[in-house]
């Protein structure tokens, strides 16, 4: 009884680890995109002399959003990893 459900944690963590990944694969590449080009912007308003407004704009909403979907998907993997570890400890 314990072997049957000691591979059904390992199978249900890796499959948890697979989904996490996924889901946060997607956001984090976006997240390090608007990143870059809000470095970028960052950049060109120094050299341009202008001051920017440190305010919280689209961007820094949209990258909030977007690191939460991707600290999800991270959190599911380890739920897996740590289910899957526990799968081979118990057998």
């Amino acid at each position: 009884m314990t072997g049957v459900i000691s591979i059904a944690m390992i199978v249900v963590g890796v499959a948890l680890v697979a989904f996490g990944y996924t889901r946060a694969r997607g956001p984090w590449a976006r997240y390090q995109a608007l990143k870059a080009q809000d470095e970028n912007i960052s950049r060109y308003e120094s050299w341009r002399g202008g001051l920017r407004d440190s305010g919280t704009t689209g961007a820094s909403i949209a990258m909030a959003v977007l690191r939460k979907q991707a600290r999800d998907g991270a959190i599911i993997a380890g739920v897996g990893v740590v289910l899957a570890i526990a799968g081979l400890i118990v057998r």
